[in-house]
Parts: C-alpha cells; structure tokens; sequence
C-alpha cells in the first residue's frame, strides 16, 4: 500500500552535508512508521533513524546520533535524512522503509515496505 523511492544519494567529500528523500507514493497513513537503513559488511541491513510519519519521536543509531536528523513534510508525503559531518564509513546505500509497527523500531522484519535504495558515497 506504500512504496518508498529515494532520491538524493551522490559524491559527498569527508566533514559535509548530503541529504536524502524518500517519496512514499500510495497512501499514507499517520499511525506507519518510516526508517532508513544501510547495508552492514554483507549482512542484513542496520538500522540508520526512524521516525512516526506524524509526530515527533525520532530514534537514531549510536554511530550517526547528532549528525543525521529525520524530518518529514507531510504535504508532499516525503521523509528525509539530513546528514552532516558524513564520514567515509558512511558510504552504503541507503534504504527507505515503512512499517505499521506500533512505535519506531530498529528491526528490518517490522518494515513490510521498502525502496530500491540510493547510494552514498564520501570521499576521505
């Protein structure tokens, strides 16, 4: 019912800003949930930020905590991912989900909605 496409990934040097969209065509509901995530080494996919789409609570990983925030404009039902001081471990696609979980998590299987991703890369 929701399809997340993100925009926005590039070329970004070491210290700078970049910032993604994630559009979520169909409908969307005030009660789902939409998180970014990221490849880990081959593995499943981790858990970037998330955020209710109506409502303030934002959670955020350790590792991109007071340098990535999550906003959202609900006019033009899209989510964003504003990244500042971008480190070249932060280069991975990045992904866009949404999930009708209760509260924001931090678990790939709560998300049943998923973008194709946008790839990121920083420049040392």
């Amino acid at each position: 019912q929701v399809q997340p496409v993100e925009s926005g990934g590039g070329l970004a040097q070491a210290g700078g800003p970049l910032r993604l969209s994630c559009a979520a065509s169909g409908r969307t509901f005030s009660s789902y949930h939409m998180g970014w995530f990221r490849p880990a080494s081959g593995k499943e996919r981790e858990f970037v930020a998330a955020r209710r789409w109506s409502g303030s609570n934002t959670i955020y990983a350790d590792s991109v905590k007071r340098r990535f925030t999550i906003s959202r404009d609900n006019a033009k039902n899209t989510v964003y991912l504003q990244m500042n001081s971008l480190k070249p471990e932060d280069t991975a696609v990045y992904y866009c989900a949404a999930s009708q979980a209760v509260t924001p998590s931090t678990r790939t299987y709560e998300y049943a909605y998923w973008g194709q991703g946008t790839q990121v890369t920083v420049s040392s």
